[in-house]
């Protein structure tokens, strides 16, 4: 897999993808008018190690729903990701079997890196 996991209104995500090398032969996901299916999430959890590597404990409804507060478990974040787009930590960019989530300087100059690579 060769896809990038972004929302095209984050103006955080149009950054990082104008910023990355070599996307050429990437495909390019916006999650909110093509949402996640359940296979490409499995797959993402298999490259990430779990599913709450994978959840954004910044989005509005973790605090709406008060999630914060509760023990989740692999399950919940699971069906949470799968339940809203807003879940998903983004970007999400993978490359083969390399893994890079969420927008921190760190992971998007790790990404930066990896593409320039190719």
């Amino acid at each position: 897999m060769k896809t990038i996991f972004y929302l095209k209104t984050c103006d955080t995500c149009k950054r990082i993808l104008k910023s990355l090398p070599n996307t050429d032969g990437f495909d390019l996901q916006d999650i909110k008018t093509n949402p996640i299916t359940a296979a490409q999430l499995e797959e993402l959890r298999g490259l990430a190690g779990s599913y709450e590597a994978l959840f954004s404990r910044r989005a509005t409804l973790y605090k709406e729903r008060g999630l914060k507060d509760q023990q989740l478990t692999e399950e919940d974040y699971k069906n949470l990701i799968l339940e809203h787009y807003t879940f998903l930590s983004r970007p999400v960019i993978v490359d083969a079997d390399t893994i890079f989530i969420g927008n921190s300087k760190a992971v998007t100059e790790a990404a930066i890196a990896h593409l320039g690579n190719e």
